[in-house]
């Protein structure tokens, strides 16, 4: 029988790494100017990968 874990650990693992990687992927197309970098775009692309994430893992 496996445990699936705390689900506020995993909320936060999950927000915690799809911040960064949000931030990662903004700063690089900024790089390329395809958008402005700012932390309206990085929390927006952030919160979707969290929803991504979510409805894939459930």
């Amino acid at each position: 029988m496996a445990s699936e874990g705390d689900p506020r650990v995993l909320f936060v693992m999950n927000a915690v790494l799809s911040s960064l990687f949000a931030a990662t992927v903004v700063w690089g197309l900024s790089f390329l100017d395809v958008v402005a970098f700012s932390p309206w775009t990085v929390a927006s692309l952030a919160l979707l990968l969290m929803a991504i994430t979510h409805l894939v893992t459930r």
